[in-house]
């Protein structure tokens, strides 16, 4: 009998023991596993960051070169110029007056279509870091947190109009809220149970 109660005895030990180490593993493996997820979120949030940052600064850069009332005087004066020398050419050359205004006209516009092709291709400089935050925002859309789908569907949306600095700002700072609460130490069952406690 007595080897029969040590025999249960161990059987017991042993049974405790290996729950005991199967819920460490897995444990062990769910910590594991969240950690990877923060590090991945972690990553994508930055990647998000910076093509949001580019993309500020390539529309930063399309209103310095092509929107600025300065510059509107310089294309204006540009054309104005192209306009006179072109005329005065085509009169020095012996053409009329209708004449040297069409040649005028000419090459007004030729200068003007030459602004609004560098003009475009400012622009669709812009297109570049849109894409990629829109390539950044695609992991972020199936984050494990709510909240951070939210705020990216909120910096997506902002950023469907860059001009609107306060707005695109204000969605970067919620963005980046999310993410650092996302990504925040987990405390312990015990941690947040003495935390309750003392609050």
């Amino acid at each position: 009998m007595d080897k029969l109660m040590e025999l249960v005895g161990t059987l017991v030990s042993g049974a405790v023991i290996a729950v005991l180490a199967a819920w460490l593993t897995s444990r062990a493996r769910n910590r594991q596993e969240q950690q990877a997820e923060i590090g991945a979120l972690r990553v994508q949030a930055d990647a998000m960051t910076v093509a949001v940052m580019e993309l500020q600064g390539a529309a930063a850069a399309n209103r310095l070169l092509w929107e600025g009332p300065a510059e509107h005087g310089r294309t204006f004066l540009l054309t104005a110029l192209a306009f006179a020398g072109g005329a005065a050419r085509a009169r020095i050359a012996g053409g009329t007056d209708v004449q040297s205004g069409l040649v005028g006209f000419g090459r007004a516009a030729e200068l003007l279509s030459r602004e609004r092709v560098a003009s475009r291709q400012t622009v669709a400089a812009v297109r570049e870091p849109l894409t990629r935050a829109a390539t950044a925002a695609a992991p972020l859309m199936r984050c494990f947190d709510s909240a951070v789908v939210t705020a990216t569907e909120q910096l997506l949306n902002a950023l469907s109009d860059v001009e609107d600095t306060a707005r695109l700002e204000a969605a970067l700072e919620a963005f980046g809220r999310a993410v650092n609460a996302a990504t925040a130490p987990r405390l312990s069952w015990w941690a947040r149970c003495r935390a309750v406690r003392t609050s």
